[in-house]
């Protein structure tokens, strides 16, 4: 392979993940702004809408790592299981304590993107013996087909509490809609932010992926821009006519029971279901994420320069922000109230009540 294509290759890849960091750094200060996560005000919709291509673009460039990662290293499987497990294992503990700040493990654990994240790679340890075809085919058919269970959820949800394999399920697909799984009367209770599905299809679709970055670049620009742009203009079709991908469709001057408007129509046209991912939520953010890649690979100065150390150590980045943020955080409130409150050390960002009285953000601080 020529040099100069992997270099140009790995910089956009670097380069994506670096600002999916940054947008997601925004989303979880947002955590500790107390303000709503979208809505009512452009401002604060937006803030969130925009960090929606963090967690897509995060498992997705994970699975074409891994691709890559296998093509230079024997035992990828391996690799998969031991790192999978031990992000899952970080997300119970570490970083338990680093979006709380509080060590009462008893009553409160969350599985977030990093534990979706650990399970997708154990998962993708076994899917790694398939041929590469055979990956991504399985990883398109979980991505495309797993709305085909939103007529039930409604009526299959209430009864989940009743079922033996409700810990399961809700750990494989529901998530936190369902409510948290009680280990025992008196034990912790785990709240399922990223199910597994479809999470598991968008890391194997991403490292089926890869095999598209190996291309010739005029090739390579050709089949990314093709993927990128048909993702983004199936969401549109199947977004704008209510056909099928997600289970909240939309409509222009939507009213609730009270005849109240609801959100304005382009907030509802994109306010797509991210727990758990929708098809139309993949679509929406996937496909410019891989139109993107071509088009950045050229990109240069210091703006791109300073992103891309962002992107070549992600998980260290990871690692290090959400405490960092916990600390700036009782700092400003300590500034603005006078007062560290003690809302800053409830169970965030899943498990928190609302935010005291007083205490929310403005965007501008948020963004400060």
């Amino acid at each position: 392979m020529n040099p100069s294509v992997s270099t140009s290759r790995s910089a956009a890849m670097d380069l994506i993940r670096g600002a999916v960091m940054i947008l997601m750094a925004i989303d979880h200060v947002r955590v500790f702004s107390g303000l709503p996560a979208g809505g009512p005000s452009a401002g604060i919709f937006f803030t969130r809408w925009v960090t929606h291509f963090c967690a897509p673009a995060f498992v997705f460039l994970a699975g074409t790592s891994a691709f890559f990662y296998g093509r230079k290293h024997e035992g990828l499987s391996r690799f998969l299981l031991s790192r999978g497990a031990w992000l899952v294992l970080l997300e119970l503990t570490f970083f338990r304590v680093a979006w709380t700040f509080n060590f009462d493990f008893m009553q409160y654990e969350m599985a977030g993107v990093i534990w979706v994240i650990g399970w997708s790679m154990i998962l993708l340890a076994g899917l790694v013996k398939l041929p590469l075809a055979a990956i991504g085919t399985i990883g398109l058919v979980i991505i495309a087909g797993h709305n085909l269970m939103d007529p039930y959820m409604r009526e299959l949800i209430p009864s989940l509490a009743e079922s033996s394999f409700a810990g399961l399920w809700k750990i494989l697909y529901v998530g936190f809609f369902a409510g948290p799984i009680q280990f025992g009367e008196n034990g912790p209770s785990l709240i399922v932010l990223y199910s597994i599905i479809p999470w598991v299809g968008v890391m194997a679709v991403g490292y089926a992926f890869g095999k598209i970055l190996t291309l010739e670049p005029a090739q390579r620009k050709r089949m990314c821009l093709a993927l990128g742009l048909g993702a983004t203009a199936l969401f549109i079709v199947l977004r704008g006519f209510n056909l099928y991908g997600d289970p909240r469709p939309w409509s222009v001057g939507a009213q609730d029971s009270n005849g109240v408007p609801q959100m304005p129509a382009l907030f509802a046209f994109l306010n797509t279901s991210k727990y758990p991912a929708s098809l139309l939520f993949l679509l929406m953010t996937l496909g410019p994420t891989i139109a993107l890649i071509p088009l950045l690979e050229n990109a240069r100065g210091a703006v791109a320069r300073w992103i891309t150390v962002f992107g070549r150590v992600p998980f260290f980045y990871y690692l290090l922000h959400i405490p960092l943020i916990t600390v700036f955080a009782l700092i400003v409130s300590q500034i603005r109230l006078g007062e560290v409150s003690p809302w800053l050390f409830m169970n965030h960002p899943m498990g928190n009540p609302p935010a005291p009285e007083g205490y929310t953000w403005s965007l501008a601080t948020l963004y400060l």
